[in-house]
């Protein structure tokens, strides 16, 4: 990992650098922070002679080795200082909840817009809707591009960011040109190498947040993190790690809860963490106490489902969607509790 001296590498100083890689089968990917950019090394970094020769140069203050599978995500990477937005808001600095339904229903596009400006009101800084809804049945309901309109119709009315899911190339096309905010990978697709690298590349260089769930069956930390190196490293830093709970569930609970990693993640990452809560427990009931222990293990925020007459919803929305009256106690006492977690220093990784 190269840091330049100043902002960024001029043209001719870019092609220098690429040129000495290229003599070592490394090649090179541009990442632009919020302070300065950084460049990324594809390949073996470890020669000696080649870190010598880019050491050398008088435009370039370092070289880094990260001796970790996730460079880029690492807590000790040039990326440590950047900061990932969302419109007005930085995520780690505060309590902050994205919030909506599971699925936009193109039938019935009022109880959308309802939600949306009810969840606004509530505190949240973004809503979140289901455009695409990956299915375990090939009966089941797979979504409508038509609900995209309804989106982007609720972002122009509350003046909020917005976030939906991708699951292929399409559907981050089709995002891109509309101007989503915030392009969520679920979880059956967090460890969809092909596609987490195409949204990297299809993202680098625009302020596009990506937040990326944990994977179902994902066990180790650092899985997760290796996931998240596949967008930065694509072009695009701004990553926000989401648990969601994974499997085997735990009786009672629609996943096993794991808002209990947040810690982990933070001693190994720079990355903002928002938990999930309705899809770890899966009941609209149990949603507050799953959301509050996320704050008091410090997570950053919060990405819950929520309608304004949730047996009307479709998708998860009818069992697992909070009202937005719950939503608006929820937040002011997440806040509470995570204010409290802030003198308690979470150990870093040496990894």
């Amino acid at each position: 990992m190269i840091l330049p001296r100043d902002k960024a590498f001029s043209t001719n100083q870019l092609s220098e650098v690429e040129a000495i890689l290229a003599d070592y089968g490394c090649s090179l990917t541009v990442i632009a922070g919020t302070t300065r950019t950084i460049y990324a090394i594809s390949g073996d970094e470890r020669d000696e002679e080649m870190v010598g020769r880019i050491e050398g140069l008088e435009f370039v203050e370092r070289f880094d080795r990260i001796q970790a599978p996730y460079r880029l995500m690492h807590h000790a990477s040039d990326l440590s200082s950047h900061r990932v937005r969302i419109g007005n808001v930085v995520l780690g600095e505060g309590f902050h909840v994205i919030a909506g339904q599971c699925t936009i229903d193109p039938r019935n596009p009022q109880y959308f817009l309802e939600t949306a400006h009810a969840v606004k009101e509530a505190g949240a800084v973004a809503i979140r809707g289901g455009v695409w809804k990956p299915r375990t049945s090939p009966n089941a309901y797979q979504g409508d591009d038509k609900a995209l309109e309804i989106l982007i119709q609720a972002r122009a009315q509350t003046g909020l960011p917005v976030s939906t899911e991708v699951m292929e190339d399409r559907h981050l096309q089709v995002v891109m040109d509309a101007g989503v905010d915030i392009i969520q990978i679920g979880t059956r697709n967090a460890l969809n190498y092909g596609l987490l690298k195409q949204v990297g590349r299809g993202t680098a260089g625009s302020k596009t947040v990506v937040l990326l769930k944990r994977g179902m069956h994902m066990g180790p930390v650092d899985e997760f993190l290796c996931a998240a190196e596949y967008i930065a490293a694509g072009g695009n830093p701004n990553v926000v790690l989401c648990p969601r709970g994974t499997k085997p569930e735990l009786d009672g609970y629609r996943n096993f809860p794991d808002e209990s990693i947040t810690p982990l993640l933070k001693g190994r990452s720079w990355a903002p963490v928002v938990v999930d809560p309705s899809h770890s427990v899966g009941k609209a009931s149990l949603v507050p106490f799953a959301s509050l222990a996320a704050a008091a293990y410090g997570a950053d925020g919060l990405n819950v489902e929520t309608h304004v007459c949730g047996s009307k919803g479709i998708g998860d929305d009818p069992k697992q969607s909070i009202t937005p009256a719950v939503l608006a106690q929820l937040i002011r006492d997440a806040k509470e509790i995570h204010s409290r977690t802030l003198g308690y220093k979470i150990p870093l990784s040496k990894a």
